[in-house]
């Protein structure tokens, strides 16, 4: 199920996203990105449509994914 971003409270999307970027295995490239940059470029791929986010009622697990990837 596609969750739309503006629908989830300002701080529990935050936290989702800072839970996405904190996970092995995702990758920035070379250079060090600070979390709260990392944060900022995930929310402003939800803001475009690059990026969504999915619910999957069977393991109550949120994930956000590139929208080009479904």
């Amino acid at each position: 199920m596609i969750i739309p971003y503006a629908e989830i409270q300002p701080e529990t999307l935050t936290s989702l996203i800072e839970e996405f970027v904190s996970r092995d295995g995702t990758d920035y490239g070379e250079e060090e990105i600070s979390l709260a940059d990392k944060v900022e470029q995930v929310r402003a791929k939800l803001v475009s449509g690059e990026a969504i986010i999915l619910f999957s009622e069977s393991t109550g697990q949120c994930n956000i994914v590139s929208k080009d990837k479904l």
